[in-house]
C-alpha cells in the first residue's frame, strides 16, 4: 500500500517525551521558575532552537540560553540511565517490507544517541534531522526532504507521528498520517488515523504487523 514509512523519535518510538517531562520539572524549579505539566506540554514537538526562543518571549527574566542548556545536560543524564522503546515500536519496525526514514526535531547526535541506546538504529534506510532542515516542523520540508531521499511522491509514503506539529508537517506534505496518542491526546486535525499505538494505528493504515 505504501512505498515507505516515516517515523517521528520523541514520543512516538522512544519514550522521551514522560522523561523529559521530569527532568524538565526539576530544572525549572531549580532556576527558581516551578512550572506544571501544561506549560511543559507547549514545548513538545518543538526543535530546540524554536523552544529557546519561546523561552525567552515567555520567560524573559530568566537567561534562557542557560537554562536551555540546563535542560539538556540533565535531560541526557536522564537519558543514559534508561530509555525505553513505545509499546508495539520494535515489533512494527521488525514488520515493515518498506523502507524506514526518521525525521526528527533532534539534533542528529542527539537523534543517534536514542536509537543507539534502543537498538533500533539498523531499522532505518536514512535520518533526516533538524540539523539538515531549514524549516522544521510544522513545515513540511522535512517530510518532503524524507520522501525526496528515496525518490518517492509523498503520497506514496506513511508517517508515524505524535505531536500536532510533527502530524502536521506530515500532512502538508501530502503524506498519510497517522497520530499516536503520547502524554498529549492526538487531536487528530492533521492526521488521518488516530490512535492509542503504533499497532493499532498501522492496522488502521493497512500495514501488516
Amino acid at each position: 500500500m505504501f512505498d515507505a514509512v516515516f517515523f517521528d523519535l520523541d514520543g512516538t518510538l522512544v519514550d522521551t517525551e514522560a522523561l523529559a517531562l521530569r527532568s524538565n520539572l526539576r530544572v525549572f524549579a531549580d532556576h527558581g521558575h516551578p512550572v506544571d505539566a501544561d506549560f511543559l506540554h507547549s514545548m513538545i514537538g518543538k526543535d530546540e532552537p524554536s523552544v529557546t526562543r519561546w523561552l525567552q518571549e515567555t520567560l524573559p527574566h530568566l537567561d534562557a540560553a542557560r537554562l536551555q542548556s540546563d535542560l539538556h545536560r540533565v535531560f541526557y543524564e536522564d537519558l543514559e540511565a534508561g530509555l525505553d522503546l513505545k509499546p508495539g515500536a520494535r515489533q512494527l519496525l521488525d514488520s515493515l517490507q518498506v523502507p524506514a526514514v526518521l525525521v526528527t526535531s533532534s539534533g542528529r547526535k542527539g537523534a543517534l544517541r536514542k536509537l543507539e541506546l534502543t537498538g533500533i538504529l539498523p531499522a532505518f534506510a536514512s535520518l533526516i534531522t533538524v540539523d539538515e532542515v531549514t524549516k522544521p516542523k510544522p513545515d513540511p520540508q522535512p517530510y518532503l526532504m524524507a520522501a525526496e531521499s528515496l525518490g518517492l511522491p509523498p503520497q506514496r509514503c506513511l508517517v508515524f507521528e505524535d505531536s500536532e506539529p510533527g502530524a502536521e508537517a506530515g500532512y502538508r506534505a501530502g503524506c498519510t498520517v497517522v497520530q499516536v496518542r503520547d502524554v498529549l491526546p492526538p487531536s487528530g486535525r492533521w492526521a488521518h488515523h488516530t490512535a492509542d499505538d503504533l499497532l493499532s494505528g498501522a492496522r488502521m493504515a493497512g500495514l501488516p504487523v
